[in-house]
């Protein structure tokens, strides 16, 4: 469930910020850490989707203006990711409407809840190995 909240609310919140365009399976490529200097490859294998979705996906932020796709400098076999300012924009605001559900989950919990929740989380993503 608090999953689908932040889904929910970053999907919003980007659409109140003007990224209208963007629709769910963007958040995927869009997500943290970005897909800055990304290998399409190592992004579908974050996202934990086949390679042909993720560079279906890419295509689609490409035409709407967030990311280009440029060869690898030092293996030109491969290409990488890289955000346009449109892109640069839309993470900032992903990170700003993370900050907002962050503070509204600290009112709801207290403090101390809120940092246990964090602590747990933590320690979850942690023993995962990191994995989302």
């Amino acid at each position: 469930m608090p999953f689908e909240t932040v889904r929910e609310r970053m999907l919003g919140g980007l659409h109140e910020r003007g990224f209208n365009d963007l629709i769910p399976a963007h958040l995927d490529v869009l997500q943290y850490p970005g897909p800055e200097n990304q290998r399409p490859l190592d992004l579908a294998k974050q996202a934990r989707m086949t390679k042909q979705a993720m560079n279906y996906l890419l295509g689609q932020l490409e035409r709407l203006g967030y990311i280009t796709r440029g060869a690898d400098t030092k293996d030109q076999r491969f290409k990488r990711v890289h955000l346009t300012a449109r892109g640069k924009a839309a993470g900032q605001a992903m990170r700003e409407i993370v900050l907002e559900v962050e503070a509204d989950w600290e009112e709801r919990l207290g403090s101390r809840g809120f940092a246990q929740l964090r602590d747990l989380l933590e320690r979850l993503s942690a023993e995962s190995g990191g994995r989302r």
